[in-house]
């Protein structure tokens, strides 16, 4: 009984994380024996790790779901997509007046819209994982590389550099600049931040209050309020997915980021390694656990249920039961609504359910590079660069600060409650209407008005959070490209000044010996 509790209490728990980056092996120049290696400490059944590596699951239907997940963002589903909309605007010049083609319609792309809820909310989940294991992976390299630099400086090998002149310094063997996104990238990265702007949001909003007044004209009738819900559940799916592809383009663009990094970060232990002779394993890095209040832990609780397997099986097994009352219903337009009500209420609880999750979890992964950014101005201090001049991702424009005001009141976890408030009454005013057709509609209508904004808002959420983290990577490749060219340029002067006292040595040699021969 204790297991199945503790299965029950799983979801939602954020655990803290322990990692260690793989150290790099330096073996010896000498011919090598793997008994001495052994027994200086060198495992040399191991391979160094250069570059970064996503680590696959332990569960095979995890695996999986992820690949299921990647295909939503694909372009291949973006573009049936967008085809399907325009087929579907096309087919209502002709359809658009029958409420049953309404209703159709807009329970059809309401269940799309749940099924990319819950695979945005994994996209979520999956994203801030990986992001977090990377900050721990730096931190820990980080420290070996201040522990072999401040053994360089003390043993006065190499001597500190100023700030001015570290920070002009170049480096040839690696790109100067992170991987660059393609054209098809760049235009989604508009697109993106068009849909996502403020002004944007502002004009939807124009819309609606358009749509509330032509209400009175249209005696708000059920066909007044299926124009809106057609509207705004194809707004829906277009954004969900194109939020799906834009998310997935810059994981990709990301990952090729991470790979230069990694591969910078790797080389520089290297050179350090093989100069200091220092084969101390890379520490292990404690990440604390995000810290939850209780209704904190109840919404991480639902984002879980929502975007792991058994959140993905009960949306399945929803749809199951609502296929199996066909028949008895004979699959007419109260039928139809059933899964759009149920769909509406569960999207309207996900849309609110997802911009708090952006928001904390991105908090969170900002807090753990920010302390990437501590732990190497730590490891610089110890050759003398006591303070960065770096990039920032500040914007100071009054449509950032609104969108980023916007974005803490919808992303609060009182919000959310409000959201689940706003749920139970729209059920009870359903109810009241003896779930009629106009009652369902209740359900349906507000739901893709509210799921509307808050997509919008979530698009929002993520430019703002890709914008800073691409910054962060851009600075943290830079220390690393400024720190490989510091190790070089340190030990061509040793060897320089190596080469200097072998040749006074030689001069000074050879003088004595003529000296001799004069003396002779």
């Amino acid at each position: 009984m204790e297991r199945v509790f503790q299965i029950l209490r799983a979801p939602g728990t954020r655990r803290g994380i322990e990692y260690a980056a793989p150290t790099q092996v330096v073996l010896g120049t000498e011919p090598y024996d793997q008994e001495k290696e052994k027994e200086n400490g060198i495992n040399v059944s191991v391979e160094n790790v250069n570059t970064y590596v996503v680590a696959p699951k332990a569960k095979r239907l995890d695996r999986w779901l992820d690949k299921v997940v990647e295909a939503s963002g694909s372009e291949f589903v973006y573009f049936t997509i967008i085809i399907a909309l325009l087929v579907w605007a096309f087919m209502g010049i002709k359809f658009g007046q029958n409420n049953d083609w309404q209703i159709i319609i807009s329970n059809a792309q309401a269940i799309v819209n749940m099924v990319f809820d819950a695979f945005l909310m994994r996209q979520q989940l999956n994203s801030h994982d990986s992001l977090v294991v990377v900050a721990a992976c730096l931190r820990s390299r980080s420290s070996s590389h201040k522990r072999m630099l401040r053994q360089l400086i003390v043993s006065r090998k190499y001597e500190k550099v100023e700030p001015e002149r570290f920070k002009a310094l170049q480096q040839t063997d690696f790109a100067t600049e992170l991987p660059a996104e393609n054209l098809l990238g760049k235009i989604s990265t508009w697109i993106s931040a068009f849909v996502g702007h403020i002004v944007t949001v502002f004009g939807f909003w124009v819309c609606i209050f358009i749509w509330v007044g032509f209400g009175k004209y249209c005696d708000w009738s059920n066909t007044w309020q299926l124009y809106i819900n057609s509207a705004t559940s194809a707004l829906m799916v277009f954004i969900l997915a194109f939020l799906a592809n834009i998310r997935e383009r810059h994981t990709k663009y990301m990952t090729k980021c991470l790979e230069s990094i990694y591969e910078v970060d790797a080389a520089l232990e290297v050179k350090l390694r093989t100069i200091t002779g220092d084969k101390t394993e890379n520490m292990t890095v404690m990440v604390p656990v995000l810290k939850q209040s209780r209704i904190q832990r109840a919404i991480d609780y639902y984002a879980d249920l929502v975007g792991t397997l058994l959140g993905i099986a009960i949306l399945f097994g929803a749809f199951i039961i609502w296929v199996a009352l066909g028949p008895a219903m004979h699959f007419d337009a109260n039928w139809w609504l059933l899964i759009g009500t149920y769909a509406g209420l569960i999207g309207l609880n996900d849309g609110f359910v997802l911009r708090n999750i952006c928001t904390v979890l991105g908090d969170y992964e900002n807090e753990q590079f920010a302390q990437v950014t501590y732990d190497d101005e730590d490891m610089l201090a110890v050759i003398g660069v006591e303070r960065l001049d770096e990039e920032r991702a500040a914007d100071n424009s009054l449509s950032c600060r609104i969108s980023i005001w916007v974005g803490d009141i919808c992303s609060h976890e009182m919000t959310v409650v409000l959201g689940a408030i706003s749920i139970v009454g729209l059920l009870i005013g359903a109810t009241a209407m003896k779930w009629s057709v106009t009652g369902q509609l209740l359900c349906n209508v507000p739901p893709s008005i509210i799921e509307s904004f808050f997509t919008m808002i979530l698009i929002t959420g993520h430019n703002i959070g890709e914008a800073n983290r691409r910054v962060d990577l851009f600075n943290v490749y830079l220390r690393r490209l400024k720190l490989v060219s510091y190790v070089d340029t340190m030990a061509k002067t040793e060897e320089l000044e190596k080469a200097d006292v072998i040749e006074q040595a030689r001069s000074s040699k050879t003088s004595e010996s003529i000296d001799e021969v004069k003396g002779e």
